[in-house]
């Protein structure tokens, strides 16, 4: 999941489920959801969590009393993506602008490792 979230290019968004899909586990979008949910802060290299939304384009609210949904709308921003707010307060992002996805699987650190190593024979 790591992986594939780090090759989501800057200022571009994809979902749960395609993530889910990249990895080889389609229908397994809140699996990603949960692996983001513990990803450690001080992560070496980082993994751009905000990048990831749901598949309506919104940002998943992470309950009351929570500021998770607010930083990933602050972190998306930032990187000149509009997220706009609907009436009912969600955080919205439009996928036809700022959506990423590619048909290709994400190859894995291992099968990078072996093609370089393929590459080189």
């Amino acid at each position: 999941v790591y992986e594939a979230v780090r090759s989501i290019p800057n200022a571009r968004v994809t979902t749960y489920g395609h993530i889910a899909k990249l990895i080889g586990m389609p229908r397994h979008s809140r699996h990603v959801g949960q692996a983001l949910k513990f990803l450690q802060p001080n992560t070496n290299p980082p993994v751009p969590w905000h990048r990831v939304i749901g598949s309506s384009g919104a940002i998943s609210s992470r309950g009351p009393g929570t500021d998770g949904a607010q930083r990933q709308h602050d972190a998306l921003v930032a990187e000149g993506i509009e997220v706009i707010q609907s009436r009912d307060g969600e955080f919205k992002i439009n996928l036809r602008e700022y959506g990423w996805f590619p048909a290709i699987p994400v190859p894995t650190e291992d099968q990078r490792a072996e093609s370089s190593t393929e590459e080189n024979t």
